[in-house]
């Protein structure tokens, strides 16, 4: 296909310009051929490309002029195509209209009013995004009660399967972070009070510890990293595959067969899983107490039930249904967010298990500060 086009080059004959002449088939299958030629061509003045022998010009041949003009605009000089069929100048006006515009970035305030204005944009997202949880949690609520009315709604076996992953199946890696945690507060503890001949606070301190604040909210972060997750990817592949839109038509309520028993089984099963943590705490913490300080089991439990109030057990396990809301809300969110491509999916689940930690840790602190004031 290469003897259909001829480029010629020449200068102009009052040396003002540079003259291209095409002559043949301007098409797909000689545009690159043409190219290559034009790249070995130094052009130092104003260039003139005659058409009128392009005997046919597709829009590959329309895509080179115009490449060709953007190239030589870019560099200051001008470019004029002449001679050109009403057959070409359609195509190539399309071309041009089609070409990419490079659009300049629009510098933005700097200094003072730039931190003003992120700030303000700042807060105004955070409070969208926290209104459309406070809305899915509703949300949530409302189907809730819903189901009260009328039990026969409830997907029981959508239920006791969320609740076998979120619970049964977290029970391993709780029980050992659990215990692990009750190891090495006793083991810190130990060398620090063995300081001061009190090694026998080491059960006040691992009893408070973990019963009131470690083992609960330690329980909370692996589930909202392996929950929230989870919620976020298995709600955000049917949003991706259509299925909800499928759902909607059917006249199911994704609320009620996708969030609630989701959330619902987070409920029920946080706070066992949070009293399994305690339990294994204070067995790894006895088991150091034993190994380290030499306080044996049956001391350990004497000191335990002496120095320790049911009222951190209580302050502990109260909080494992807030826990559970924050997470099953915010993964059942994420999912809903997530577009129709694989990316999207990725970066949601993402920000679900960042957003579901932060949120579980600040809620911990808003109820140590709450206990504080009441004297608990």
């Amino acid at each position: 296909m290469g003897q259909d086009i001829q480029v010629e080059f020449d200068r102009a004959a009052d040396g003002t310009g540079d003259v291209l002449r095409l002559v043949g088939r301007l098409t797909v299958n000689t545009v690159t051929e043409v190219h290559a030629k034009l790249q070995g061509i130094e052009l130092h003045h104003p260039l003139v490309v005659d058409v009128g022998e392009v005997s046919r010009m597709d829009t590959a041949g329309a895509w080179l002029l115009s490449d060709l003009e953007a190239r030589l605009a870019a560099t200051g000089r001008t470019i004029e195509v002449r001679n050109t069929s009403p057959e070409s100048t359609l195509v190539l006006d399309s071309v041009r209209r089609a070409m990419p515009k490079k659009e300049e970035p629009v510098p933005g305030p700097r200094g003072f009013f730039a931190l003003l204005e992120a700030t303000g944009q700042a807060v105004v997202a955070g409070t969208g995004f926290l209104l459309e949880l406070t809305g899915y949690l509703g949300l949530f609520f409302a189907r809730l009660g819903r189901v009260m009315r009328h039990p026969t709604e409830l997907r029981l076996t959508a239920l006791v399967a969320h609740a076998e992953d979120v619970g049964f199946r977290a029970v391993p890696i709780v029980a050992l972070m659990a215990f692990l945690i009750g190891v090495v507060l006793a083991f810190q503890g130990s060398a620090q009070l063995r300081q001061f001949g009190a090694e026998v606070f080491v059960v006040d301190l691992i009893a408070i510890s973990v019963l009131r604040e470690l083992g609960i909210l330690l329980t909370a972060i692996i589930v909202a990293g392996r929950t929230a997750s989870a919620f976020t990817a298995a709600i955000g592949s049917m949003k991706m595959r259509e299925e909800i839109d499928a759902m909607r038509t059917l006249g199911l309520d994704p609320a009620t067969v996708l969030f609630l028993p989701r959330i619902l089984a987070l409920l029920l099963m946080l706070p066992i899983l949070g009293l399994i943590a305690n339990i294994m705490g204070l067995f790894g913490g006895a088991l150091m107490a034993w190994i380290d300080l030499g306080i044996s089991p049956s001391m350990f439990r004497a000191r335990l039930i002496e120095g320790t109030d049911a009222a951190h057990v209580f302050v502990g396990l109260v909080k494992a249904p807030v826990f559970a809301l924050i997470i099953g809300v915010v993964g059942c969110h994420a999912g809903m967010q997530v577009k129709g491509n694989a990316e999207s999916l990725g970066r949601m689940t993402s920000n679900a298990v960042v957003t579901a930690i932060f949120a579980v840790i600040v809620a911990d602190a808003l109820f140590s500060i709450f206990f504080a004031q009441v004297g608990l």
